[in-house]
C-alpha cells in the first residue's frame, strides 16, 4: 500500500469532514456524509466519461477545502466545537484498525467477487471509464457502481489490490456503523453506547456467510439504510439538513444496488412519519408542506438511478437482473405455477428451519425487545413503545419475505431458485437493519429510565440506591466485554478464514504470476482439477478477473486422443495451471513430450513456455 497516497486522500476526506462540519451536519454522520458525496460527484464524472479526472478533481478539492479551513482556523474564524473524545470512539478507532489490518491482508474467494464486485473495480481502475456494450469482461450491466466507484478512487491513490478494495469498502461501512451514536441522548453513559458497540460486533454474526474479506453490499445496504434512519431523527428539527441527508444516503443506495430499493422504502417511510410529527400550522399547510418536502426529496433522490437505467437501457441490447416489468411477466410465465408452488414450500421450509440463522435473528431480536419492555415496566415504572416497535420490526421482516420470494420467482433461473440459492445472505441484510433499528431504539429508554435525567448531575452519585448503581456497572462492564470480545471473534474469524483459504484456486493462481493489468481479449485457458469449479463458472470468472480478459475459460476435462488435445490447446494463447492436474499432465507428455505441472505458460506451436 502507497502510504504517501492514503495520506493524500486522506487529506481530502478530512477536508470534505471539515466543511459539512461547519454547515451544521452530525460530527457522527460527517464523515460518511464526506464518503457518500465523493460517490455522487465520481458518479457524475463517470457518467460523462471523464473518471480518472473525477477522482483528481474530487480529492483535490476535498484538499483544497482543507487548507482553507486551516487558514481560516488559525485566524480565529471559522472555527468548529470539539465533540470530545468518548469510550466508544476508542473502541472504533482500535478495533476498527485491527479489522482493518487483517482486511489489508485478505484474498478474495466468494464466486461473486469475480463474476462482478472485484472486477468492476478492476475495470474502472486500469479502464478510466464505465463498462460499454462491448466490453463482455461485465456480466451483470445493469449493477450500478456506487461502491466500484468508491474503491475506486482509494485504489487510486494507495495502489490496486485486493487487500486496499477491502479496505476501502470497510472505510464505507465503518463511517455508517459510526453514525448510530448520534441517536444517544448522553454519550457519556458507557452502558448506552457500548450496547450500541454490541450492536455493531453482533451484526456480523449474521453476516457470517460473506463477511467482511468479500465486497458483496449485502452488508453495506443495511448499515446505509441505518445511516439513512439515524439522520431522519437527527435533523427532525432543521427539515431541510434532514431531506438533503435522505436524498444523499437513498440516492447512494440506489446506485449500490437495485434491491435497496426495499430500504430507501423503509427510510422514506420513517421520513415521511417524521415530517408528520413535526408539521405545524393549520391542516392543508400541513399536507402541503408535508408532501412538497417529501417529494422534493424522493424526486431528488431518485433522479441519480433514473440516469442509470438510462444509461443501462441506451448502452446495452440485454442485461443480467435489469428491472423490467416485461422481463418479469416473460419469466413467470416461464415458471409456471407448479414451479412457484415448489419455490414456496422450499421457501417457507427453510423460515422455519432450526438451522436458519436469520430466523435466529429474528427470534433474537423479538426476544430482547419483551424482555426489555418487561424489565423496564417492571422494575422502572416506565412506558416504552418496545412492544410496538418489535410488531413493526416484524412487518418489515414479512415485507422482506415477500420482496426476497418475489425474486426467487421472477429474476432468478428455476435451478437455483429451487435451492434458494443466497437466502441466508440476502435474509442477513434486513435482520441487521433491524437489529440496529432496536438496539437504537432500546438505549434511548435505557437512557430514559436513569434516575438522573440531567446531564450535568450525572457522577457516581446520581443513582437512586446502591443497587441500582451496582446493576448500571455490572451491565456497563459487561457490555463492554462482550462488544470487545464479539469485536475480537470476527476479527479472528477473518483471520482464521484467511489461512483456511490457502489451498483454494485464487491463491494457487496467485502462484503462477503477478495479475494482469491491462484489458485485452487474450485467450486463456485454466487448467483446473476440480469439476465444480468449472461447472458453475467459478474458474472461468476467475481467470476473467485475474488476468483481465473476456476470454477466459476453465476446463477439468482434458479426456481426448493427443490430436484433438493439440488441437484444443491451440486455440488459446495463454495456459495457466495453478494446481497440479494428472490427466493434463499426462496429456502434455503424450502431445509435446513436456513435464508440464504447475505455472503459466504461453501457447506455441510445439507446446508450452513458461512465462517467466
Amino acid at each position: 500500500m502507497a502510504w504517501l497516497g492514503l495520506v493524500f486522500y486522506g487529506l481530502g476526506l478530512m477536508g470534505y469532514n471539515a466543511t459539512y462540519r461547519r454547515l451544521g451536519v452530525s460530527p457522527y454522520l460527517s464523515w460518511l456524509t464526506d464518503m457518500l458525496t465523493q460517490i455522487l460527484l465520481l458518479y457524475v464524472f463517470a457518467m460523462l466519461g471523464w473518471l480518472n479526472l473525477g477522482i483528481w478533481v474530487v480529492t483535490l478539492l476535498g484538499i483544497g477545502m482543507l487548507v482553507t479551513w486551516t487558514v481560516l482556523g488559525r485566524l480565529g474564524k471559522g472555527a468548529v466545537p470539539f465533540e470530545g473524545l468518548h469510550v466508544f470512539d476508542l473502541w472504533m478507532i482500535g478495533l476498527g484498525l485491527a479489522m482493518a489490518n487483517v482486511l489489508g491482508h485478505s484474498p478474495l474467494i466468494h464466486y461473486d467477487n469475480f463474476s462482478h464486485w472485484a472486477v468492476m473495480v478492476k475495470f474502472l481502475t486500469f479502464t478510466g471509464h464505465l463498462p460499454g456494450a462491448h466490453d463482455a469482461i461485465i456480466s451483470f450491466t445493469s449493477y450500478p457502481p456506487a461502491t466500484a466507484l468508491f474503491m475506486t478512487q482509494f485504489v487510486h491513490w494507495v495502489g490496486f489490490s485486493e487487500g486496499a478494495m477491502l479496505i476501502a469498502q470497510f472505510l464505507l461501512i465503518w463511517a455508517a456503523s459510526y453514525s448510530v451514536f448520534a441517536v444517544l441522548r448522553d454519550r457519556s453513559r458507557v452502558l448506552t453506547s457500548f450496547l450500541l458497540c454490541l450492536t455493531i460486533a453482533v451484526s456480523y454474526v449474521f453476516n457470517i456467510n460473506i463477511r467482511l474479506n468479500n465486497l458483496l453490499v449485502d452488508y453495506v445496504l443495511p448499515v446505509l439504510a441505518v445511516a439513512g434512519l439515524v439522520g431522519v431523527y437527527v435533523y427532525r428539527r432543521r427539515p431541510w439538513l434532514q431531506a438533503a441527508h435522505v436524498s444523499l444516503v437513498g440516492a447512494v443506495l440506489l446506485l449500490v444496488k437495485n434491491s435497496a430499493a426495499f430500504f430507501v422504502v423503509v427510510l422514506v417511510g420513517y421520513l415521511l412519519t417524521s415530517l408528520i410529527r413535526q408539521a405545524q400550522g393549520r391542516w392543508w399547510r400541513q399536507t402541503l408542506t408535508v408532501l412538497g418536502r417529501l417529494a422534493l426529496t424522493v424526486g431528488t433522490m431518485v433522479l441519480p438511478f433514473l440516469w442509470w437505467e438510462w444509461h443501462v437501457k441506451t448502452t446495452f441490447t440485454e442485461s443480467k437482473h435489469e428491472i423490467s416489468a416485461q422481463a418479469y411477466s416473460q419469466q413467470l410465465a416461464h415458471e409456471g405455477t407448479r414451479a412457484v408452488y415448489k419455490i414456496g414450500q422450499r421457501f417457507l421450509d427453510q423460515i422455519f428451519s432450526q438451522q436458519s440463522l436469520s430466523t435466529k435473528g429474528i427470534l433474537l431480536i423479538n426476544v430482547v425487545l419483551l424482555v426489555s419492555w418487561l424489565l423496564l415496566r417492571v422494575v422502572s415504572h416506565q412506558r416504552t413503545p418496545l412492544v410496538k416497535l418489535a410488531l413493526l420490526l416484524d412487518v418489515i421482516f414479512i415485507l422482506y419475505y415477500g420482496s426476497l420470494f418475489g425474486m426467487y420467482i421472477l429474476s432468478m433461473p428455476y435451478a437455483e431458485a429451487i435451492t434458494l440459492d443466497g437466502f441466508e445472505r440476502y435474509m442477513s441484510s434486513t435482520v441487521v437493519l433491524n437489529l440496529f433499528i432496536g438496539a437504537m431504539v432500546l438505549a434511548y429508554y435505557l437512557d430514559a429510565a436513569l434516575y438522573e435525567q440531567d446531564f450535568t448531575k450525572r457522577d457516581l452519585r446520581a443513582f437512586k440506591s446502591i443497587r441500582t448503581k451496582n446493576a448500571y456497572q455490572l451491565g456497563s462492564f459487561l457490555m463492554i466485554f462482550f462488544a470487545i470480545i464479539m469485536m475480537y471473534s470476527e476479527i479472528n474469524g477473518t483471520t482464521f478464514t484467511n489461512r483456511m483459504n490457502r489451498s483454494t484456486l485464487p491463491i494457487q493462481l496467485a502462484r503462477t504470476g503477478k495479475p494482469w493489468t491491462h484489458y485485452s481479449h487474450r485467450r486463456v485457458l485454466l487448467v483446473d482439477p476440480h469439476p465444480g469449479d468449472v461447472d458453475s463458472y467459478y474458474a472461468g470468472f476467475l481467470a476473467n478477473y485475474y488476468f483481465f480478459t473476456d476470454k477466459s475459460v476453465g476446463q477439468e476435462n482434458f479426456m481426448e486422443s493427443p490430436s484433438a488435445f493439440k488441437q484444443n490447446l491451440q486455440r488459446y494463447q495463454y495456459v495457466a495451471v495453478p494446481e497440479y492436474h494428472h490427466t493434463f499432465t499426462v496429456m502434455m507428455r503424450h502431445a509435446y513430450h513436456q513435464n508440464v505441472r504447475t505455472g503459466l505458460f504461453k501457447v506455441t506451436a510445439t507446446g508450452l513456455q513458461r512465462v517467466r
